[in-house]
């Protein structure tokens, strides 16, 4: 895997309310990822880019919402999910300062 892929792998942390949940029970991160990312993949550009090690990773592929304004319907593009299990005592920082 070339490193150009690695970098463009990950596209952003989720923010959410059940992000930051998994992220204190469990010390799982959820990242946004190319819905053509596999698990090896991820868990490498994850270890590559921030330094840390993971010990897991779970997929979810995100079916987009059909929404609508007014008579028009549009649908939300659909998306992959990973949530990144760190291995005890490591975290993820998206700054990048120390």
């Amino acid at each position: 895997m070339n490193s150009e892929r690695i970098t463009k792998i990950i596209l952003g942390p989720v923010v959410a309310e059940k992000a930051s949940r998994v992220a204190e029970n469990n010390n799982q991160v959820v990242l946004k990822v190319l819905p053509n990312a596999n698990k090896i993949e991820i868990k490498r550009a994850v270890e590559t880019l921030f330094e840390v090690k993971v010990e897991s990773v779970s997929t979810v592929n995100v079916k987009g919402k059909t929404k609508r304004t007014g008579r028009i319907f549009g649908k939300r593009s659909d998306w992959k999910k990973a949530y990144v299990t760190l291995a005890e005592g490591a975290d993820l920082n998206f700054l990048g300062a120390e």
